[in-house]
């Protein structure tokens, strides 16, 4: 066999070897794209690097591989509910504490599920594997709950709080969440949202259906209705908690 011969059989192994390596490094990305949804473009931005960016994608994948992730039981989904539904009933009275206490619900369903759950940042580097679609609400609802605990988060951050809560809180359940992204949501809505089946019932408004709340009809106070009565008649048909106005 002649040296031009061994050279161009070199060259095509070379060449098919890197088409390879490309179809699979194609591959590769397009699976960790289909995984990790907006996660994977927001650590692209972040790390500025697609390759840096998938590398530590692939290491959260291994990582959750190696912990004892599980579904709950019936029973435990059952008792979670209550306890939600219960929360939702206490941030009518007293939100701030509604809120933290949904926090600290949330990251109980983590525990028992087998997260660890000592650094958020963790937490959220371990649920970008499996519970991607969570990840902002998390971050928002984390971020809300720290401003109430400051005591700078107004009644309606505290709402959102419970809504971005309640998303993660469905995820983990394996309840569908109507509840968009908080990227792609909108203002606050009015409407009622849907009760899911097998899960808790939401009373919080929820900006899942826009349509439906601009359809609502603007309600009609009494000439001798009060403003604190029309407020509750509103809420009352709009089934979206407030606070209570102490009685005189």
């Amino acid at each position: 066999m002649s040296a031009t011969a061994v050279v161009v059989i070199i060259v095509a192994v070379i060449v098919v070897a890197a088409l390879l390596a490309g179809l699979m490094m194609a591959q590769r990305r397009r699976r960790l794209q289909r995984r990790f949804g907006p996660e994977y473009d927001r650590l692209v931005d972040q790390r500025g690097s697609k390759l840096r960016a998938e590398a530590e994608l692939t290491r959260h994948v291994r990582r959750v591989r190696r912990l004892d992730i599980h579904p709950l039981t019936d029973e435990a989904r059952a008792r979670y509910s209550v306890q939600w539904a219960g929360l939702q009933e206490e941030f009518v009275d007293r939100p701030a504490d509604a809120v933290s206490a949904s926090r600290v619900l949330v990251t109980a369903v983590l525990k028992e599920r087998g997260y660890p759950t000592d650094d958020r940042d963790q937490v959220l580097a371990d649920l970008s594997v499996d519970h991607s679609s969570a990840l902002e609400h998390y971050r928002a609802a984390e971020r809300l709950s720290e401003s109430g605990a400051a005591g700078s988060a107004s009644t309606e951050d505290l709402r959102q709080a419970m809504i971005h809560y309640r998303a993660v809180f469905r995820e983990l359940l394996g309840e569908p969440s109507t509840v968009p992204d908080p990227a792609a949501a909108g203002p606050v809505s009015d409407a009622r949202a849907d009760e899911q089946p097998g899960g808790c019932q939401d009373d919080l408004a929820s900006p899942d259906d826009p349509v439906a709340a601009a359809g609502k009809r603007e309600p009609v106070a009494a000439a001798d209705e009060t403003p604190q009565q029309a407020g509750a008649a509103e809420a009352a048909d709009a089934d979206v908690p407030v606070q209570r106005m102490p009685r005189s």
